[in-house]
């Protein structure tokens, strides 16, 4: 949703109704188009009380205004902002998060279940969070594209599809089932905890728990091979950009697609490299995170390199990285859990292949002797507006 700020009302003759008009406008898309632009009533006949403007001029200029916060709202949608409530996937990292990915059951009223589940979800997370305020809790939903039509019964965005696997001379980034993926985050592991809770009792047996992994912050925001993790992720202005789909697919305007994936770590293995290696293959150094220059375009590329995508003509995309170390030393399990939102999905598709296959063909990602894929899931998360709509069916 998309607000836009009436200006300032004169006094004099706006001074009797100025309360009745509203403070912003709400303009609803539907197809890229202005569907709704709730305004004020007509002013009241009390106002024509005025004793010195006639009840004719009030309304003349009571639609003045009217015809010029349309033409705010046409310009809105017009610039391509986007137009309504994306959901918080740009909520900042946190020292705790839980990455569940569930499919959806043959139960009868399984589907309906999962909707009217999905359309309460702010109100389960506005449940938890009130408990700390400062925690920054949030709660992205992912929908998988098996399901996408069941679910929203809604036109698919443009580049939703299943997640492909990539099949490289040495290593697989491997395609596992899931329907529904629930990123939730906050500073307290408790708030991730008590939200997962109510909300697989509010989904019961609608759902399967395919996948749950529960993630750290480590340290200064490293991954457990030591380097910075994230390094590369746009900030400011760049992250809406970067991240939800805007006019190029007006029916997803607003979201944004989701790649995740489950590594686990030889942490021995990779203790055998001197840093000086470590760093090679990472393409920054270990300590102070400084990025090493690229290695020519015939040789062995850094992880960094491979993972940097240019279109054909020369423009850098983005993705928003929202990584997390997870594991038990106990049980000799150390990983990282990948998850990148981003506005268009070729762009990580196009980085898995460079890594996974090489460029050139055959060069791999030498992170990947070190780091296994056990899982690997495309999903779409709608606008919070679309999720809030399917409690209307």
């Amino acid at each position: 949703m998309i607000t836009n700020r009436i200006g300032n009302v004169h006094t004099g003759l706006y001074k009797g109704f100025r309360s009745r008009l509203p403070s912003r406008i709400d303009v609803s898309i539907r197809g890229g188009e202005v569907a709704r632009v709730p305004f004020a009533k007509e002013p009241r006949s009390s106002l024509s009380n005025h004793p010195n403007i006639k009840a004719s001029e009030i309304q003349r200029r009571f639609k003045l205004r009217q015809a010029r916060l349309t033409g705010l709202a046409t310009r809105a949608n017009m610039s391509g902002r986007v137009p309504i409530e994306p959901q918080r996937v740009d909520a900042p990292l946190t020292q705790s998060a839980t990455f569940l990915v569930v499919s959806i059951t043959d139960d009868p009223d399984a589907v309906q279940t999962v909707r009217s589940s999905l359309a309460s979800l702010d109100s389960l997370a506005k449940n938890v969070s009130i408990r700390d305020l400062g925690a920054s809790f949030a709660c992205t939903v992912g929908i998988g594209s098996d399901v996408w039509d069941r679910v929203t019964h809604l036109p698919r965005p443009a580049e939703l599809h299943p997640f492909p696997a990539v099949k490289g001379a040495t290593h697989t980034a491997v395609s596992t089932p899931g329907d529904l993926l629930f990123h939730i985050r906050s500073e307290r592991r408790d708030l991730c905890f008590e939200f997962e809770r109510q909300l697989l009792d509010l989904l019961g047996n609608a759902v399967k728990v395919v996948d749950e992994t529960t993630g750290f912050r480590y340290f200064d925001v490293r991954d457990l091979l030591g380097f910075v993790d994230g390094t590369a992720n746009p900030v400011g202005p760049a992250v809406p950009a970067s991240i939800l789909v805007a006019e190029e697919d007006a029916s997803a305007i607003g979201g944004s697609y989701i790649v995740v994936q489950k590594y686990v770590h030889d942490l021995k293995g990779w203790r055998t490299l001197k840093a000086e290696q470590q760093e090679a293959i990472i393409g920054r150094t270990k300590l102070d995170n400084i990025e090493l220059d690229d290695a020519d375009s015939d040789k062995q590329k850094a992880h960094k390199t491979l993972a940097t995508i240019e279109d054909e003509n020369g423009n850098e995309h983005d993705i928003l990285r929202d990584n997390m170390p997870f594991g038990s030393p106990g049980s000799g399990e150390f990983g990282t859990y990948f998850i990148g939102y981003s506005r268009r999905l070729w762009v990580i598709e196009r980085m898995l292949e460079r890594m996974f296959i090489g460029d050139p063909p055959g060069l791999h990602d030498r992170l990947l002797d070190f780091s296994t894929p056990l899982t690997g899931t495309t999903f779409f998360a709608p606008s919070a507006s679309l999720l809030a709509s399917l409690s209307s069916d």
